[in-house]
């Protein structure tokens, strides 16, 4: 169910799944009632209350959305100041990008979709701005499996669009432009001063991520991170 498992400070958990878990999107055109037995089957193994893992709209913009109450936002980050909400981040070829960070008393966890136009736009900027408005300290970062930067090709001009991103500018393996959004990511990150890791994976290349681009119509994989036991 889970393509990679880890740890953030104060016995947060952070994980991303794979198609084990099923498609988590109502967005995609599954059967609602097959997408929430997925996500119950995925609490149940997070160890939290059923109904408790809350999710956004995605539409690629840059907007930060605080988690609360049952109402799903529309956003592309959600942040629990407390850090007592699980949050999940749905993705298909973009990054999940999880935040976990410190601060008096507790901590401020956030989890964010950061596609192309999100990274150009600000997103992780966004992200981490409401997460030290927060209170967050020695803020982490796991940037999660997503289209790389050797199959995600583009035309010219795209790239082009992105040459205020360091790193983002790639080419594929077969030599046509391309762009590499985890580098990007990780060095917006890092020059953020936030203590970011990249997750391995492909979503191109690993049959077990849903992939958009190779699969298209096709289910989401979350990004999650919430608090342990």
């Amino acid at each position: 169910m889970f393509w990679w498992e880890g740890q953030g400070p104060g016995g947060l958990r952070v994980a991303f799944t794979d198609t084990s878990a099923g498609n988590l999107a109502l967005h995609v055109g599954d059967d609602p009632a097959a997408v929430r037995s997925n996500r119950n089957a995925l609490e149940e193994q997070m160890g939290i209350a059923s109904g408790s893992l809350r999710f956004m709209e995605q539409i690629h913009s840059a907007d930060v959305a605080v988690a609360g109450g049952q109402d799903v936002p529309v956003a592309d980050a959600l942040l629990s100041p407390d850090g007592s909400v699980p949050l999940a981040v749905m993705v298909a070829d973009c990054l999940p990008v999880l935040f976990a960070g410190t601060r008096p008393g507790g901590a401020v966890t956030a989890a964010a979709h950061a596609g192309r136009r999100g990274l150009l736009d600000g997103i992780l900027l966004n992200t981490v701005a409401a997460l030290r408005s927060a209170g967050a300290q020695d803020l982490m970062g796991w940037v999660g499996p997503g289209v790389c930067g050797r199959c995600y090709e583009v035309p010219e001009a795209m790239l082009a669009d992105a040459q205020h991103l360091p790193g983002a500018e790639s080419r594929t393996r077969w030599g046509t432009p391309a762009l590499d959004l985890p580098a990007a990511a990780l060095h917006q990150l890092k020059s953020l001063g936030v203590s970011a890791v990249q997750v391995p994976g492909c979503t191109m290349e690993e049959p077990a991520l849903f992939s958009h681009r190779r699969d298209a119509p096709t289910g989401r994989f979350a990004g999650l991170v919430w608090p342990g036991l």
